[in-house]
Order: structure tokens, then sequence, then C-alpha cells
């Protein structure tokens, strides 16, 4: 598979991408909605809430963390996470502009 040559796309158009990538994963989907859930920071409980090993939920952490969308903070030897209200409004506002396009039919598409 070759490289996507991100360098000719808009910053925008990348951040899209890597979001749409991000939410492209069923366990990253059920994280952000256990952290919805609760609204409030959670440590250790996501292993039993999701039921994915303990490597692979911190990995999937690590993939939205390393994009804004949750955060961490130290908490005696475990790590809390929350939603990242700020970058989660960023990220509504950039999918509703993307998705709020409208087509205009003038008759010569298929």
């Amino acid at each position: 598979m070759g490289l996507t040559k991100s360098e000719i796309f808009t910053e925008e158009q990348n951040k899209l991408a890597l979001v749409a990538k991000a939410f492209g994963h069923p366990a990253r989907i059920a994280i952000l909605q256990h952290l919805f859930k609760l609204n409030s920071c959670v440590c250790g409980d996501l292993v039993n809430e999701i039921g994915l090993a303990q490597p692979t939920i911190s990995q999937h952490l690590k993939e939205l963390k390393n994009l804004g969308i949750i955060k961490g903070d130290i908490s005696g030897t475990s790590v809390c996470y929350c939603i990242n209200q700020e970058e989660w409004q960023n990220i509504k506002h950039m999918f509703s502009q993307f998705l709020d396009q409208e087509l205009i039919d003038d008759g010569t598409c298929c």
C-alpha cells in the first residue's frame, strides 16, 4: 500500500481523515461512548466495560489521546481519562461543516 501524500491535502482534510480513522474502530467508539455516559474521568474500569485486554485498551486510548479527543491525568499508579470537551466541539464543528454540504443536482450525473 502506498503513502497517502498527505502534504497535498489541506490541514482540515488531513484532520478529518485522522478523526474518521479513529472513529473507524468499534473499540474506540465504545470507549468514547463509555466516557460520555459517565461524564467523568475513568481510570481502570474500561477493561471490564469494553471486554478487551488491558494492552489493547491502552493502545486505543493512546490513539484517541494523540488526536486530542480525550485527555489523561496521572492519578497515583493509573491514568484517568475523560473527553476533551474543547476538542470534541472542534470535531463536531468540522464534521458538521463536511456533512452539511449540499449537492446541487443539475441533472448531469448518472
